[in-house]
């Protein structure tokens, strides 16, 4: 079959994650991406470690699929070179520092005037305008800006979740916004700017808390392993030294885990635990009840009742565990993508319908494709 984005070209003025994963992405469903990067240095991640045989990790992870074209946008003959490549693209993505498109000629506003059918994506830490629009950001510095960091870890120890959240997020927001738009250009003819801020992107993520801080004015609580709206709702050790992960997000779940898993029905009609909002307040005693329950059993019998009660549970697992997670082989979640170290292992790309192909490509050597993206969009062509 035919992959669902074949024919479209873009152009990835990019570095770090939010931009190269929204492209890869978009590599993945068949579109041609073609990776601009800076002589001798490219992409800043392609220099984070050397772990996949020689090869950074999260430069592997954001980008295999593209093309590799190491431009220097400050000369001449290679800004000819990237004009042409515009000419003829679908979609540009950038995530630059605040005004290097301006800077380099290629201002968003300008690039929709000389390029009509384009979809410029720009991505930037803070948007236009506002006091902070000057400031460069990166995922960290974002979501704790954007208060990410304030409900994560526990009371007086804020932290940074460990999957950089502002980065992938607004990747995706990214990503979806130019399926839109080709899907509007279809109709209109039209290309469109999509201006994406990391801090609007986390700011839309934190939408309960800010409800909550809002209406009700007060601040939630990081806790640990769990949430601050829902209660009990968390980690708790086994008798056999690992974790579950279980609790309840509903008065019915509350009544089904009290009668059918803990057995314990006299919680179900206490008038203090009765809805959300009671439990949440008496979250330490309910953290105390289900952590004793659990502390006397392994985790297989905690997960085998809980299935049975109906209870969502899971297994507090480590990134050992998740790459070699039966659920992830047997439903034959990876793949195999090129590298010029060899063949690697990729996981597929979350969505896809059954009959798209997901095309792998490989891993590019910075550079790789220079000259014949050069001969086949520069000033002789």
């Amino acid at each position: 079959m035919t992959a669902p984005l074949s024919g479209i070209t873009v152009v990835g003025l990019e570095q770090a994650i939010s931009a190269p994963l929204c492209t890869r992405h978009l590599a993945d469903l068949g579109a041609r991406v073609i990776k601009v990067e800076q002589p001798g240095f490219g992409d800043s991640t392609r220099h984070y470690d050397r772990v996949v045989k020689g090869m950074a990790a999260h430069f592997v992870w954001l980008n295999h699929g593209k093309e590799s074209a190491a431009l220097d946008l400050t000369a001449a003959e290679d800004l000819e070179v990237f004009a042409g490549l515009l000419a003829q693209a679908d979609v540009l993505v950038s995530n630059l520092g605040p005004g290097a498109l301006g800077r380099l000629g290629f201002e968003p506003e300008q690039l929709l005037e000389r390029y009509p059918r384009l979809i410029v994506v720009d991505i930037s830490g803070y948007g236009r305008g506002g006091p902070l629009d000057h400031k460069r950001a990166y995922d960290l510095l974002i979501q704790a800006e954007g208060g990410s960091c304030s409900i994560t870890g526990t009371p007086g120890a804020p932290a940074k979740p460990g999957i950089p959240v502002a980065d992938v997020g607004t990747a995706l927001y990214a990503y979806s916004a130019v399926l839109a738009a080709l899907y509007h250009r279809e109709h209109t003819g039209r290309g469109a700017l999509i201006p994406i801020a990391m801090l609007d992107v986390v700011a839309e993520m934190m939408g309960f808390a800010l409800n909550q801080v809002i209406h009700a004015g007060t601040e939630p609580e990081p806790v640990g392993m769990g949430s601050p709206m829902i209660a009990p709702y968390g980690a708790y050790p086994t008798a056999d030294g690992q974790t579950a992960v279980l609790g309840t997000t509903s008065d019915r779940e509350w009544r089904r885990l009290t009668t059918d898993l803990l057995g314990r029905p006299d919680l179900a009609e206490e008038s203090r635990y009765r809805h959300n909002h009671d439990r949440v307040a008496h979250r330490d005693e309910l953290d105390e009840i289900v952590g004793a329950w659990c502390a006397q059993r392994n985790l297989a019998d905690i997960q085998r009742l809980a299935d049975a009660a109906g209870i969502g549970n899971a297994r507090l697992n480590g990134v050992r565990e998740l790459a070699e997670h039966p659920q992830l082989a047997e439903r034959d979640r990876w793949r195999e993508v090129d590298s010029p170290a060899g063949p690697l292992p990729a996981l597929l790309p979350p969505a896809l319908a059954r009959d798209w192909p997901a095309r792998s490509g490989s891993v590019p050597e910075l550079g790789a494709d220079t000259e014949a993206i050069r001969k086949e969009f520069g000033a002789a062509h």
